[in-house]
This record gives C-alpha cells, sequence and structure tokens, in this order.
C-alpha cells in the first residue's frame, strides 16, 4: 500500500493488518495448542497400557497384602480380648473377695459371736486353772497337816525315848519301897502325865507268854515242867506309845524240853 493510499484511507485502514495480523497469531496459538494437546493424547494413550498393567498388578497383590494383614489384627485382638477377660476376672475375684471380707468384718452379729466365743474359752481356761489350784493348795495344806503331825509325833517319841530310863529307875525305886516323900510324889506325878497324855504304857511281867514283837530274850533254858515259851525273868520293863513298841521288854525265857 502506498502512501496516498494510506493517506486517503487514515488510520483505519493501517489498524487492518494488525488485526489480521493477531487472528493470524491467535490462529498460531490455537494449531500449536492442538498440536501440544494431540501430543499429551498421544502420550497418555502410550502410557495407558503399562499404567493399567501397574495397577492391575497392585490389585492382585491387595486381596493378598489385606488378608494377611486381617490374620494378623484377628490374632491381636483375640490376645487382647484374652487378656481384658482374665483381667475382668481377676478384678472380679479379688472385688469378690473383698466384699467377702467386708461383708463378715461389717457383719456384727458374727463379730459378737466369735467374741462369745473367745472369752467363753478364755472363762474355761481360767476355771480348770483355777481348780488345779485350789487342788494342789488341798493337797499341800493336807501334807502339811501331815507332816506337821509326822514331826510332833516325832518330837514326842524322841522326848519320851530321853525319859525311859527315868521311869525304869522310878520302876526299880517302887519295887525296893524307896519311893517316898516329895522325890516319890514327883516321880509319881511325871510318871502319870507321861501314861496319860501321852499315851504311854509300861508291859512285860513274869510268867507272860514269850512275844517276839514285844519281848528281847537275853536268857534262854529248858525245862521239863514248862508247856509254852513263858518269861521267867523281867531284867527290863519295855514300852509302848500308842500301840507303837518304843523299847521291847528284855526278859529271860524258859522253854519246854
Amino acid at each position: 500500500m502506498s502512501e496516498d493510499d494510506l493517506k486517503r484511507n487514515g488510520p483505519e485502514s493501517a489498524e487492518e493488518p494488525a488485526v489480521s495480523s493477531g487472528a493470524g497469531e491467535s490462529a498460531g496459538a490455537g494449531n500449536g495448542a492442538g498440536a501440544v494437546s494431540g501430543n499429551d493424547d498421544a502420550a497418555t494413550a502410550a502410557a495407558s497400557p503399562a499404567g493399567e498393567g501397574e495397577s492391575g498388578t497392585g490389585t492382585a497383590q491387595e486381596p493378598e497384602a489385606g488378608a494377611a494383614g486381617a490374620g494378623k489384627a484377628g490374632a491381636a485382638g483375640a490376645a487382647q480380648a484374652s487378656d481384658s477377660q482374665e483381667s475382668d476376672a481377676e478384678a472380679s475375684s479379688a472385688e469378690s473377695g473383698a466384699g467377702d471380707t467386708e461383708a463378715v468384718a461389717a457383719d456384727p452379729l458374727s463379730e459378737a459371736m466369735a467374741t462369745i466365743s473367745t472369752l467363753e474359752d478364755q472363762l474355761k481356761r481360767a476355771q480348770a486353772s483355777l481348780y488345779n489350784t485350789e487342788t494342789e493348795y488341798t493337797n499341800y495344806v493336807r501334807r502339811s497337816k501331815q507332816e506337821a503331825g509326822a514331826h510332833r509325833d516325832s518330837g514326842t517319841l524322841k522326848v519320851i525315848e530321853a525319859l525311859l530310863p527315868v521311869l525304869d529307875d522310878v520302876e526299880l525305886a517302887r519295887q525296893h519301897g524307896d519311893l517316898e516323900g516329895p522325890t516319890g510324889l514327883i516321880a509319881e506325878k511325871v510318871e502319870q502325865i507321861l501314861f496319860s497324855t501321852f499315851k504311854v504304857a509300861r508291859f512285860g511281867a513274869v510268867g507272860d507268854e514269850f512275844d517276839p514283837e514285844y519281848h528281847e530274850a537275853l536268857m534262854n533254858r529248858s525245862s521239863a515242867e514248862a508247856t509254852s515259851q513263858t518269861i521267867e525273868t523281867l531284867i527290863q520293863p519295855g514300852y509302848t506309845v500308842a500301840d507303837k513298841v518304843l523299847r521291847p521288854a528284855r526278859v529271860g525265857v524258859v522253854s519246854p524240853e
């Protein structure tokens, strides 16, 4: 286009080529985008079989992994359930035992009966101990009385044995007629106290039958006139205290031939 034309048409004619150029650029851009889009579709189509293959492989492996995971999860769940049941059972048993203990401890009637049983047992033991003590004391008193009596009798016998020579002298003085005056009265009084108070008795006389429990034979002779062993001579009289021989009579015996 010449300068004259430009001048005649003015600016509007000058803008048309620019618009045409912009349309060309737009058309070029559209063609380029179409080319890119076509290339992308081709790449997608080419990659699609491989993706589908990989997807198929992943899909085939997923059931096996799922089954293994489900088995492990089931075993773990069963173990946890078993542990939970055991824990619940132990807790229930402990609570039950504690409840029973509390029930027994909290029962006032049971506590009262147990206390009564304990007190009754203690009472029986105390009564048995008291009975044993009373029995021992009674036996001790009886033994003490017996021992005291025995000691008293023993002392009395010792005193009487010490006085036997005095009684012998009193008897000899009486036989010879020397038991006279105040001295004779005192001697007879002593003799009577011993005979009456302490049950002392004199025995042994000529003509009595010989008894080895009461007589001690210092001499013995035979005689045709004798029918049994008799006392022929009284050497020393004997004495008894309550039928107990303090001293046997010493005699001479005559025996039959």
